[in-house]
């Protein structure tokens, strides 16, 4: 049986499950390839009951934890509304391929519309081709406001 549920990190074992699953996301390729530094873990959960913007969905399969949906509230200014972007999604390896993505995908997408947002946004690798194909036929696609500037492009500036 497939569950999906939004975590409440008060609750010990939804954050342990959640830091289980981002902790094998980070060591996956498409999530850099290593262990998050322990510092971090030790640090995420609190810090993550202190944000106000946050959505985290849980994917179970027969009680036992398969995939997190990370999600954080924010705002277009050019619609005037709340939007949720995904921040990290992953399913841990013995649950790839059962259609999970989809559970969670409908979840957040279930929250999104519950509370008014205008969109859901993500970023994807450029190479992972598997995810890129889940969130396509899902319904996502590159952004732009106007097709002669061209699709928008993430970028990131470490602090």
């Amino acid at each position: 049986m497939i569950k999906t549920i939004i975590a409440d990190l008060a609750n010990d074992q939804h954050a342990k499950d959640f830091l289980n699953v981002l902790c094998n996301y980070a060591e996956d390729p498409m999530g850099g390839g290593g262990p998050l530094d322990p510092d971090v873990i030790k640090r995420l959960v609190p810090a993550l009951q202190k944000q106000q913007t946050n959505l985290i969905i849980l994917c179970y399969v027969d009680d036992q934890i398969a995939g997190i949906s990370n999600c954080f509230f924010g705002f277009s200014s050019f619609k005037a509304k709340p939007l949720i972007n995904i921040h990290d999604f992953a399913i841990l390896p013995a649950f790839r391929g059962q259609g999970l993505s989809k559970h969670m995908l409908n979840k957040v997408e279930a929250v999104a519309r519950e509370t008014d947002c205008c969109k859901i946004t993500l970023e994807v690798l450029e190479h992972n081709d598997r995810a890129k194909h889940v969130y396509k036929v899902f319904g996502f696609e590159g952004y732009e406001l106007n097709p002669e500037m061209g699709k928008a492009v993430f970028w990131a500036k470490d602090l």
